[in-house]
């Protein structure tokens, strides 16, 4: 199959090179010092045993338009990242092409053929004003989880540290042949990638954990160890969790661990600094709408108070604003 990956970040660097490496044919769309370092070297491997894998048999490009149609997009940046590229995805695209977007938190399809009264609604804080859906039709769309957890170390270099599960699903949770496809592409490269008939549980799932920890360490700089393991914080996550579970079950959401169950697993990945934690320590934007403004956003629509995830929401997006403008004063 013929994959273009947008992105060759901690996840679109390791997900293509190991794709690469099971035969398929990637194309990276990327730009500056990773553009030249895989145009030169391809992409490096770095396993989670010490061992290395080089991908060369890889293309790496800027231009979309000479990139022409693939089998197969991925969308591998960051949700507040995703409109910059929007409206060059459909010049990947041919008539059959699947898109994979791979962006954590709520994603801006989320609504695409959910039967009920929000059907076809738009989430205003990841995609305001709907450009990035007339952009990227979500007919076209495969819901993709991603769980693996990896780093960018160099251009063109990726370690990768631990996970291999990217869940699918069909937006409308049919079973389809492009989606065995693409399950079936990702396990002949050594992933996990089953087919989900409820995408957006799954979601979910991994939301509840991302809604919480990520600000709580960003504001905190806390590791998830630290934050299950002091009282005061440990409960402000179970609170905040209860919260979205509310927002989720008037979605129709169902979880398929307990509150405790889902903490009980953070603590045990240890001293792992969150995504989030990662942007504020090296002065990015971190990625706080897609996270935890969508969360509000959903409380808002389905009436349902959620005061320690507006609360904390608050305190976040203040913190992402000194970062982007560290002279920020007090007017």
């Amino acid at each position: 199959m013929k994959f273009a990956i947008i992105g060759a970040g901690a996840i679109g660097g390791y997900l293509g090179a190991k794709l690469a490496l099971a035969g398929e044919d990637v194309t990276f769309l990327v730009r500056g010092a990773n553009l030249q370092a895989i145009a030169a070297n391809g992409v490096r491997l770095i396993l989670a045993d010490g061992g290395e894998q080089v991908a060369r048999n890889v293309r790496a490009s800027n231009d979309y338009r000479a990139a022409g149609a693939h089998d197969v997009v991925v969308l591998a940046m960051k949700a507040h990242q995703l409109g910059a590229v929007a409206n060059d995805v459909p010049l990947l695209c041919g008539p059959q092409t699947v898109i994979v977007p791979m962006q954590n938190g709520l994603p801006y399809w989320y609504f695409h053929k959910l039967k009920g009264p929000f059907e076809g609604h738009t989430l205003q804080s990841v995609d305001p004003e709907g450009r990035i859906g007339r952009a990227i039709g979500a007919d076209n769309v495969l819901g993709c989880v991603v769980y693996p957890a990896s780093e960018l170390v160099a251009p063109g270099v990726v370690r990768h540290i631990e996970g291999d599960r990217f869940p699918l699903g069909e937006l409308d949770g049919s079973a389809s042949t492009r989606a065995q496809r693409v399950s079936d592409a990702f396990v002949r490269a050594g992933f996990k990638a089953p087919l989900l008939d409820d995408i957006r549980s799954e979601i979910w799932l991994k939301l509840w954990g991302n809604s919480t920890f990520n600000p709580v360490s960003a504001l905190t700089r806390a590791t998830l160890e630290d934050i299950c393991r002091f009282a005061p914080t440990r409960e402000l996550a179970a609170s905040m969790m209860r919260e979205a579970q509310q927002v989720a079950a008037k979605l129709g959401v169902t979880f398929r661990v307990s509150i405790d169950r889902r903490i009980a697993g953070a603590e045990k990945v240890g001293a792992h600094k969150t995504s989030m934690l990662q942007d504020i320590e090296a002065g990015r934007e971190p990625e706080i709408e897609a996270l935890v403004g969508s969360v509000v956003e959903l409380a808002r629509l389905t009436d349902t108070p959620t005061p320690c995830i507006d609360a904390v929401y608050a305190l976040t997006r203040l913190l992402g604003r000194s970062v982007s403008a560290p002279n920020l004063t007090a007017g």
